[in-house]
C-alpha cells in the first residue's frame, strides 16, 4: 500500500508541477550556448532582463528579444502573464520573494541564504514532525525486532494478517504515522525545483556574487579559470548531505532494508557530489542553507526526544 501511494503521489506531483521548465539558448547546431565568463548555459525563458552587456549581446546576436522584460528591480509575480501552474503559482512567487529579499540585503547570495531560511521556518511545524516520527521509529526499534523475530518463517496468511495488526498497535503506541516520514520528501522535491529553476530564471542572481563567488558560475568553471576557493563549495555540499545521511539513518529497518538504504545513500552521495562540481554557486548555497537547516533541526529534535 505504501509503495503504491509512493508512486501515485509521484506521478501526481509530476503531472501538477512539472507544466513548465526552464529552456537554454541553442545556436544553428542546436548545441546549447554557454556564457563565455562563467560558463553557465544562456537561459532562454528568464524571467526578467539582464544588466550585464556581455549577456545583452549574446541574446541579440541569437535574435531573442528579452527588450519587453521588465527589470529584475520590477519584477511582479504577474509579469509575463500566466505560463502554467508550475511557473505562475511556484517559480515565479518564489523568485518575487528572492528579488524583493534582495532589495532589502543588497546582496543576491545573501537573499538565497535568508529566503531558504524564512521558507524552511515557515514549513518547520510539519518537517519538526516529521524528525520527531524518526525518533519515534528509534523507540520502537527493539519491539519491532521482537516482532520480526516472532514471525520469522511464517509466511501464512493467518500470520501475516496478526503481524499487520500488531505493527499497527505498535504505531499506534509510539504515534507513528508510517506516511508522514514521505510527506517531507514529496514537499522537499518541488521547493528544490522550484528553488533550481528561480536562481536560473533571475538575470540578477546568477549575475551576482557572494563574497569571493560568483553565483553564476559552477566550481568545475571556476576551478578551470584557477579559482580554486569553489571547492570550498563542494566540500560542503557534501558534507551537508553526508551528516543529514548520517542523522537520518539507523531508523527501525530490517537488514536487508538496511543495506539497501545504506547502498542508496552512498549512491546518493556519489552523485550529489559529483554533481556539486556542475550546478552554480547559486544553487550550492541554496543547498547548503538548506541542508544545514535539516542538520540543527533533526539534533534539535534528538535532544528533546532524549528528555
Amino acid at each position: 500500500m505504501k509503495k503504491k501511494t509512493i508512486v501515485f503521489l509521484s506521478l501526481l506531483i509530476s503531472c501538477m508541477f512539472l507544466t513548465g521548465c526552464t529552456s537554454y539558448v541553442k545556436d544553428e547546431d542546436n548545441k546549447i550556448v554557454k556564457n563565455e565568463t562563467t560558463g553557465q548555459n544562456l537561459v532562454e525563458n528568464i524571467l526578467c532582463r539582464p544588466e550585464s552587456k556581455e549577456i545583452l549581446k549574446s541574446y541579440k546576436e541569437h535574435d531573442l528579444d528579452i527588450s519587453k522584460l521588465p527589470k529584475c528591480s520590477k519584477f511582479k509575480v504577474t509579469s509575463g502573464g500566466y505560463e502554467g501552474v508550475w511557473t505562475s503559482v511556484f517559480v515565479k512567487p518564489l523568485a518575487w520573494f528572492i528579488l524583493l529579499i534582495t532589495k532589502i540585503v543588497k546582496n543576491s547570495g545573501l537573499a538565497i541564504i535568508v529566503a531558504t531560511l524564512t521558507i524552511r521556518l515557515l514549513m518547520m511545524p510539519l518537517t519538526r514532525k516529521a524528525a520527531m516520527q524518526s525518533e519515534n521509529l528509534q523507540k520502537v526499534k527493539p519491539e519491532m525486532d521482537k516482532l520480526e523475530k516472532k514471525y520469522a518463517n511464517k509466511t501464512d496468511q493467518e500470520s501475516m494478517m496478526m503481524k499487520s495488526q500488531e505493527l499497527m498497535m505498535l504505531y499506534k503506541k509510539y504515534d507513528i504515522n508510517p506516511l508522514s516520514g514521505c510527506l517531507f520528501s514529496f514537499i522537499q522535491l518541488p521547493l528544490f525545483m522550484a528553488f533550481y529553476e528561480s536562481l536560473y530564471r533571475l538575470p540578477a542572481v546568477f549575475e551576482g556574487n557572494l563574497g569571493p563567488f560568483d553565483l553564476g558560475i559552477s566550481p568545475l568553471v571556476a576551478m578551470g579559470n584557477g579559482s580554486y576557493q569553489y571547492l570550498i563549495l563542494v566540500a560542503l555540499v557534501f558534507f551537508v548531505t553526508f551528516y543529514s545521511f548520517k542523522l537520518n539513518s539507523g531508523a527501525s529497518m530490517s537488514p536487508e532494508q538496511e543495506a539497501q538504504m545504506k547502498m542508496m545513500r552512498n549512491m546518493s552521495l556519489v552523485m550529489i557530489g559529483t554533481a556539486a562540481f556542475s550546478i552554480s554557486s547559486a544553487i550550492s548555497f541554496y543547498w547548503i542553507t538548506n541542508s544545514s537547516f535539516t542538520i540543527f533541526q533533526n539534533l534539535y529534535v534528538k535532544k528533546v526526544a532524549k528528555k
